[in-house]
């Protein structure tokens, strides 16, 4: 049977085309802002419009099949499972400007990035525009037991967003409208390892999210070795597409950079990075990395990371370190997918 979650009202309205339209309004309102999960809980429909329903279409949404909470209330990780098994994690964040969500947009990972848990077992799939939807309409619905709702969007979870354009661009479109969560395009974030074409392809589509690339390294060679997609698209391209995209929208783009103790850590790539972002609108996110069992990486010192953050500082860059959210629950993307179904 076909799924109705993740049509647009307007595929909606073509699929239901033999009952009125308003119809087809009810029934979105009931899949994305109330919760419902089977027809038969959408009660301001007929009984007999339910069951026609019932043996026309289902409703398929993720699962959860595990769930870890941290210490400090602040985070929390599910692992949701679609119905043909692949499973997928997604992060509720709250922070005190609200609750913020990290969605994946693929099942595992093809980039080969060196630190990352994410994409040790490869790719497997892309998600959907519906399956990415159900990730956040999911946890919109957990926080409405506490009568609260998502505020903000990372995608920033496993799977490189910008491999998955179409769906990705149909999930943003799909979240922005009024019958779903409404949520501004400027409350959303995506981040990507640098695809060039792909970027330039979200210029052309001019909806105002914020970019966020992941950087690592603050040259060719040193990247070339964490990050495999550096030998498609160099530092120069990568850097180019974000000032144009910077440029083009007005926002800042967010070069993320992952500190490896031993690694990309010293004052010296603090310089090289100063240099290359001079005159860049952006920002600097510095994560000190979430160690990985099957990586041979390290954490930086904290000495480390304040020296590097007090240089980019005082040269007019930029910068923030991130709060760690999650430690302690498999914090960094994949893990958690690794222990359970690959265990």
């Amino acid at each position: 049977m076909k799924n109705l979650f993740g049509l647009t009202l307007q595929e909606l309205e073509l699929e239901l085309a033999d009952l009125p339209k308003f119809r087809a309004k009810q029934i979105a309102a009931w899949l994305y802002q109330r919760g419902a999960r089977s027809f038969d809980a959408m009660t301001d429909l007929s009984k007999n419009l339910r069951a026609d329903l019932n043996e026309r279409y289902e409703i398929s949404t993720p699962q959860v099949i595990a769930q870890l909470d941290s210490d400090d209330g602040l985070t929390t990780k599910f692992l949701l499972q679609f119905a043909d098994g692949a499973a997928v994690e997604t992060v509720l964040m709250r922070h005190d400007y609200g609750n913020s969500v990290c969605i994946s947009t693929q099942v595992g990972c093809q980039m080969g990035c060196k630190f990352c848990a994410s994409t040790l077992n490869g790719l497997d799939r892309n998600l959907t525009a519906g399956e990415m939807l159900s990730e956040i309409i999911f946890v919109n619905d957990f926080l409405r037991a506490e009568n609260k709702k998502v505020d903000t969007l990372v995608v920033m979870g496993t799977g490189e967003p910008l491999t998955n354009f179409d769906h990705l661009l149909k999930m943003l479109k799909l979240l922005h409208e009024s019958y779903t969560l409404g949520l501004s395009y400027r409350k959303v974030t995506v981040s990507t390892c640098g695809i060039v074409p792909a970027i330039y392809r979200l210029i052309d589509e001019k909806i105002p999210v914020t970019l966020s690339i992941s950087l690592h390294a603050p040259d060719n060679k040193l990247r070339s070795e964490l990050m495999p997609i550096n030998a498609a698209f160099e530092l120069d391209e990568v850097l180019g597409a974000g000032n144009d995209y910077a440029q083009a929208t007005g926002r800042r783009v967010t070069y993320e950079y992952i500190l490896i103790g031993g690694v990309n850590d010293t004052e010296e790539h603090a310089r090289q990075l100063a240099k290359i972002l001079a005159g860049q609108l952006c920002n600097v996110n510095l994560i000190p990395i979430n160690p990985v069992d099957e990586r041979n990486f390290s954490r930086p010192s904290h000495n480390a990371v304040q020296k590097f953050f007090h240089f980019l500082d005082t040269h007019n860059i930029n910068v923030t370190v991130r709060k760690e959210f999650g430690a302690g629950i498999d914090a960094a993307c994949g893990q958690l997918r690794n222990r359970k179904i690959f265990k």
